[in-house]
């Protein structure tokens, strides 16, 4: 009986470490905003054990676009940074998942699409299906894709040449 009072005051303590890395991703980018002279606003949530931070903006996203870059390179790079700072504040690694303008939400879909059409070629083929390189946020979202087709798939490769391999049942 104790262990379940405890789990759940584990709980509400992950939940509150959470919120608190987001309060701190949020002041950081609101600052970075701030000296970029860009407009936005911060939107925080926990989803899936982590810390979730979003900027986005009324007006046109093409300014927000800046800060996405290039097949979210500057995105990537903004994630990291976003993490050093909740490290310096709180002392822990933080994990926490920055999109700005809906970019990882819309390329979520993407992945998630191509993980099911490569799932259905592995299932008709027989066959492992090697796919290109990705970043790990990527992979992750590639590898659910195909857990949820009822298939099996494994990185391979090292960075920044990892890749996923889809495999049959």
């Amino acid at each position: 009986m104790t262990e379940g009072i405890t789990s759940a005051a584990e709980g509400g303590d992950t939940l509150t470490r959470l919120e608190q890395e987001g309060e701190i991703a949020a002041d950081y980018l609101e600052g970075l905003l701030d000296i970029a002279d860009l407009d936005g606003d911060i939107d925080m949530d926990v989803e899936a054990d982590r810390a979730a931070v979003s900027i986005v903006s009324d007006s046109s996203s093409r300014d927000l676009q800046k800060l996405v870059g290039r097949d979210g390179e500057v995105l990537e790079a903004l994630q990291e940074l976003t993490r050093l700072a909740v490290h310096r504040e709180t002392g822990d690694r933080s994990r926490l998942m920055l999109d700005i303008a809906g970019f990882r939400a819309q390329k979520r879909t993407e992945l998630a699409e191509l993980g099911a059409k490569a799932a259905d070629e592995v299932k008709s083929s027989g066959q492992p299906v090697k796919l290109d390189p990705m970043t790990p946020f990527e992979r992750k979202v590639v590898h659910d894709a195909i857990a949820a087709a009822g298939l099996r798939s494994e990185s391979e490769g090292e960075e920044p040449q990892r890749f996923v391999v889809v495999l049959p049942a």
